[in-house]
């Protein structure tokens, strides 16, 4: 086993891991979260372009095989290289999306960080829009529940594509009844 491998988890004096009600586990507010502060920090193995690919590749494959989660680690940091923070010790990646997080992912000075976009009460899950882009949206349901939630985990600005697409295959289904 290597040392990295054996790294303890990331804490931050905001937040502990609890289970979710979105999916899985999930990390909570442990007080109060005044708006605009860094939470804690998404960490892991910075790579290239190509090897982020490659490791898509083989996310999809572990996917469609039922051998993996279908979770997705990986932040763009910059044109040359991403961030995977597939790692067991990285306590950020169980951050769950919400269509309505109170949280954003914020690149500062080559770090991701998590931040309040507003208040956060004591107890409330910790939630970001993970703005996945539309080309695999049904990829990816959504369980965040909220009032603006489309059902899957699409950015907010593309989500009314996501509605077109649901509005017309509601349309097909019922011309064929």
């Amino acid at each position: 086993m290597s040392a990295a491998s054996r790294r303890p988890r990331t804490r931050s004096p905001w937040a502990e891991l609890r289970n979710s009600t979105i999916h899985g586990r999930g990390l909570y507010a442990s007080k109060a979260i005044p708006a605009g502060t860094k939470i804690i920090e998404y960490l892991g193995e910075r790579i290239t372009k190509a090897e982020s690919e490659r490791r898509e590749e083989l996310r999809l494959e572990k996917a469609q095989r039922g051998d993996g989660d279908g979770c997705v680690y990986i932040f763009e940091l910059n044109k040359r290289h991403d961030l995977d923070g597939s790692m067991a010790w990285n306590t950020a990646r169980l951050i769950n999306h919400s269509c309505e997080g109170n949280c954003e992912s914020s690149k500062v000075r080559g770090r991701i960080w998590i931040k309040a976009m507003r208040d956060i009460a004591e107890g409330e899950e910790l939630t970001f829009d993970y703005g996945f882009g539309v080309e695999s949206w049904r990829s990816h349901p959504c369980r965040c529940g909220t009032a603006k939630c489309v059902g899957y985990i699409v950015a907010k600005t593309q989500r009314w594509r996501v509605r077109k697409h649901l509005r017309a295959d509601a349309r097909r289904v019922t011309r064929k009844t």
